[in-house]
């Protein structure tokens, strides 16, 4: 038996097939918005590698309209579309937060991905550049950003004359053109900010945290935190994983 999971973000969908072990087998990346509209997601589902796939999917989402359409366009198939919201995550993770049913699917799918290092600060490079907190085994809370991604098309898109670049490694404390300046800036930008919420964090809690990076940015801005960190890019769907495993 083989089971299909998916982290649903606000820019990109991840897909694994995973097999009986709930070891990944295979990943996909879709475009969210082009998810619904594509054939993507069904060539994945019919793909001769998903034979033999149970048909509950499992998903955490951080965008309600995509998960609904796409259970919608399945609901007369034998497929079975649920979020890890549906279930009582209680019984996997502790979550000590104000406001529980704003935390987003990710960030709590995330949390229980991590869970065994009981102390550990997740960063995640996505849409938003978010910081999650587990401390002793329990959910803490987090800090949000700006993406990084985001945040330089937004300059571009809000003035007249700054243009839209790739960010590029520059060890140049400032630029001497445009480009060269807006990517200073992203770069010690991002780097004083991650380094100053860890120091932070870790100064207030006085816990020697494990510091795991994940997300599009994350091999990127590896080398600019200070901390000795790590790169685990299937944090998410590996906390998707276990819910499916222990939960279904």
């Amino acid at each position: 038996m083989k089971y299909l999971i998916g982290d649903i973000g606000n820019t990109s969908t991840k897909i694994c097939i995973l097999n009986d072990k709930f070891i990944i087998l295979r990943t996909y990346e879709l475009e969210t918005d082009k998810i619904i509209k594509s054939n993507h997601f069904n060539k994945i589902i019919k793909n001769k590698f998903a034979k033999n796939l149970n048909p509950v999917f499992l998903f955490s989402s951080v965008v309600p309209k995509v998960f609904k359409e796409m259970k919608k366009k399945f609901k007369s198939s034998k497929y079975k579309f649920f979020e890890i919201k549906d279930f009582d995550l209680r019984k996997i993770i502790k979550i000590s937060v104000k406001n529980k049913k704003h935390l987003g699917s990710d960030r709590i799918a995330n949390a229980i991905g991590v869970k065994k290092y009981r102390n550990c600060l997740v960063l995640d490079f996505g849409t938003a550049t978010t910081f999650d907190v587990i401390r002793n085994g329990v959910y803490e809370g987090r800090v949000i950003t700006p993406g990084v991604k985001l945040s330089i098309k937004n300059l571009s898109k809000a003035t007249a004359l700054l243009p839209l670049i790739n960010l590029k490694g520059q060890q140049k404390s400032y630029g001497k053109n445009t480009k060269e300046a807006i990517n200073a800036g992203f770069v010690w930008g991002y780097e004083g900010l991650i380094n100053n919420i860890i120091t932070k964090i870790i100064s207030k809690d006085k816990i020697n945290y494990k510091i795991l990076l994940t997300g599009g940015y994350a091999f990127f801005f590896k080398k600019f935190i200070k901390k000795k960190s790590f790169i685990d890019q299937n944090i998410t769907v590996n906390g998707i994983a276990k819910v499916y495993k222990e939960l279904i």
